[in-house]
C-alpha cells in the first residue's frame, strides 16, 4: 500500500467516525434519563462562580450531557475519539492556522498543559486545517508550542459536528469535558487559559 493510499484510507475512516460521533452525540443527549452525567451536575455546580475574569465567558451547563464522541487523528496519525480519552477531565479546543484569534491563546493554552497537565487533565487541541497539512506543525514547532500534542482533523468533521449539534458559529470554540466523558461547559471564542482564572476553573473541573 503506497503512502497516499494510507493517508487516504486513515482520513476516509476519520471521516466515518466523525459522521457515527454525530450519531452519537444525538442519541446520548437525547437520552437525558439515563443518569450517566448525574454526577457531572455537582461538578459544574462547583464551577459556576469560577467562570469569571478571564473565563467568564464560559458557558458551564446546569445539566451536563454526554459530550459529542468526535473523531479525530492522534499523535501518531491515527483514528481516535474522544472515548481514548475518557478517565481524564478535557479542554477540548479547535483550532486552525487561517483563524487568528485560535493562534492568539495556543501559547495559552501550552502554558496550561504544561502547569496542569497529568494523570486527571489534559489539553486537547484539535487542528481543523484542511490544506497545507504540514503548516499547523510548523506553526507550532515555530513558536514554541511543545507541549501540546497535535491531534488533526483535515477534514473538520469535529467543527462539523459540534454545528450540528448547534453548538458553534465561530472559532475558535472549546468545550470541557469530565473524565465521564460529560460536557461540563463551552467556550466559543479565545480566553486567556493561562489565567490564574482558568486554572481556578480547571482545578475545579478536574476535583483538585
Amino acid at each position: 500500500m503506497t503512502s497516499g493510499t494510507k493517508i487516504g484510507v486513515a482520513l476516509g475512516v476519520v471521516a466515518a467516525l466523525g459522521l457515527a460521533g454525530v450519531a452519537a452525540f444525538y442519541s446520548l443527549a437525547g437520552d437525558a434519563g439515563n443518569g450517566s452525567c448525574k454526577a457531572a451536575r455537582q461538578t459544574a455546580a462547583r464551577m459556576t462562580p469560577l467562570a469569571k475574569g478571564e473565563v467568564a465567558a464560559v458557558e458551564i451547563r446546569k445539566d451536563p450531557q454526554p459530550a459529542p464522541e468526535l473523531a479525530f487523528t492522534g499523535p501518531d496519525g491515527q483514528p481516535m475519539t474522544l472515548a481514548a480519552l475518557k478517565g481524564k477531565t478535557l479542554l477540548v479546543n479547535l483550532w486552525a492556522t487561517w483563524c487568528a484569534p485560535c493562534l492568539k491563546e495556543m501559547p495559552a493554552l501550552d502554558a496550561l498543559q504544561k502547569a496542569m497537565g497529568g494523570p486527571d487533565f489534559a489539553v486537547v487541541a484539535i487542528n481543523i486545517d484542511t490544506r497545507n497539512l504540514d503548516k499547523p506543525k510548523a506553526w507550532l514547532a515555530e513558536n514554541k508550542v511543545t507541549a501540546l500534542p497535535f491531534y488533526g482533523d483535515p477534514q473538520a468533521a469535529t467543527f462539523q459536528a459540534l454545528r450540528a449539534a448547534h453548538k458553534v458559529e465561530g472559532m475558535p470554540v472549546s468545550i470541557i469535558v469530565d473524565r465521564q466523558g460529560c460536557e461540563l461547559g463551552i467556550l466559543q471564542g479565545p480566553a486567556d487559559w493561562a489565567s490564574a482564572d482558568s486554572k481556578a476553573l480547571m482545578a475545579a473541573a478536574t476535583g483538585r
